[in-house]
C-alpha cells in the first residue's frame, strides 16, 4: 500500500523557526513522491477528529513535528488506528525521540521517517493519564511547572531553572509498592521511565528499553546536596542498581517493574512527558506493552 503521511507541526514548541521546517517537510516529501498533508498541532491535544480522515484517505503515517508533549497527545488520540508514528524533534527535551535514536536535525529525522522501521513501542498509564516516555514527581516536576510558565523556552532556560531549583530542592515523603515490596522514603524525585532519559541526552534510566514491557523507576532519596549529583552519576548512570532489594539502602533506588503504586503524601509536583499536571496523592502506574508503532532508524 502506498504511503500517505500527515505531518503535525507544533507552531510554538522548541526554539527553531517553523516556516523553514514546513518548507523542508514539503520539499523532502515531494522529492520522495509520497502523498502528504501538513496540519497544525491542536492546543487541546485531541486528535480523535482525524480518525475518519485516516480511515477514508488510508493514511499510513502520522509524523509529529514537536516535543514530547505533542507526541504524547497524538499517540494517545490515535494509537488505536493502524498508523506508524514518526517524530521530527522540535521540543526542548525530545526525550522519546533521542531514546529511539532519532536525531534533532530535522532533515536527518525526516530521512528516518522515510527510510526507518516501525517498531512496537511501550507506553504507560498514570491512573487514567497517558504517558509515552516519563513521569516525574518532585524536583524535575517542579522544574517542568516553572518551565511551562516561562515566556522564553529552550535548553538555556531549562538549564537555568534546573540549576536554581537544585540549590533549593526539598525532599518529599512517598510510600511505594512494587514487585511485592512496600517501603517509605523521603526523596528529591521519583522518575518512572519508559525511555532512558529526561531529554537533551541526559540519561536517567540507563537500562530502560522502549519495548521491553517494563518501567524503570529511579528514586533519588534525601541525601546531602553536594552528594546528590555524584550519587546519581555513579550509581544510576553506571547501571549498578537493578532491583528494589539491592538498592533500598542506597541513596538511589533503581528497579524495573510492569506496575507500581505511589502514595504522594505531600502532593509533590507531577509531570507527564515533560508537561506539568495537577498533583495526585494516590498514583497507580502500569505499562501498556507494545502500544504503538514508532518509526526508528533502520540500523
Amino acid at each position: 500500500m502506498a504511503r500517505k503521511i500527515i505531518y503535525l507541526i507544533n507552531p510554538i514548541s522548541g526554539t527553531r523557526g517553523k516556516t523553514s521546517l514546513k518548507e523542508l517537510v514539503v520539499a523532502k516529501t515531494k522529492e520522495r513522491k509520497i502523498a502528504f498533508e501538513v496540519l497544525p498541532t491542536m492546543i487541546d491535544g485531541d486528535y480523535r477528529f482525524l480518525k475518519s480522515k485516516i480511515r477514508e484517505e488510508k493514511i499510513t503515517d502520522l509524523v509529529v513535528c514537536g516535543g514530547d508533549g505533542s507526541v504524547n497527545a497524538a499517540v494517545h488520540s490515535l494509537a488505536d488506528m493502524d498508523l506508524n508514528f514518526g517524530i521530527v524533534p522540535m521540543g526542548s527535551g525530545n526525550g522519546l525521540a533521542l531514546a529511539a535514536g532519532i536525531p534533532k536535525a530535522s532533515a536527518k529525522a525526516l530521512d528516518i521517517v522515510f527510510d526507518g522501521v516501525p517498531r512496537a513501542t511501550d507506553a504507560f498509564l498514570v491512573n487514567d493519564q497517558f504517558a509515552c516516555m516519563l513521569c516525574g514527581l518532585g524536583f524535575d516536576a517542579k522544574v517542568a511547572h516553572e518551565f511551562a510558565e516561562q515566556p522564553k523556552r529552550g535548553l538555556a532556560t531549562y538549564t537555568k531553572l534546573t540549576t536554581r531549583n537544585f540549590f533549593t530542592a526539598k525532599a518529599y515523603p512517598f510510600e511505594v509498592k512494587a514487585n511485592g515490596i512496600a517501603f517509605h522514603t523521603d526523596a528529591f524525585f521519583i522518575s518512572v521511565a519508559n525511555s532512558n532519559q529526561f531529554g537533551n541526552n541526559f540519561t536517567i534510566a540507563p537500562q530502560a528499553v522502549l519495548s521491553d514491557g517494563l518501567l524503570d523507576v529511579v528514586i533519588v532519596k534525601k541525601v546531602a546536596k553536594p552528594l546528590l549529583l555524584l550519587t546519581v552519576m555513579k550509581q544510576v548512570l553506571a547501571g549498578k542498581l537493578k532491583n528494589v532489594e539491592n538498592s533500598l539502602r542506597s541513596p538511589v533506588i533503581y528497579f524495573q517493574t510492569d506496575h507500581l503504586s505511589i502514595v504522594n503524601l505531600a502532593e509533590a509536583p507531577l509531570h507527564i512527558d515533560g508537561e506539568p499536571r495537577e498533583s495526585i496523592r494516590n498514583l497507580s502506574i502500569r505499562v501498556l506493552p507494545h502500544f504503538f508503532k514508532l518509526i526508528h532508524p533502520s540500523s
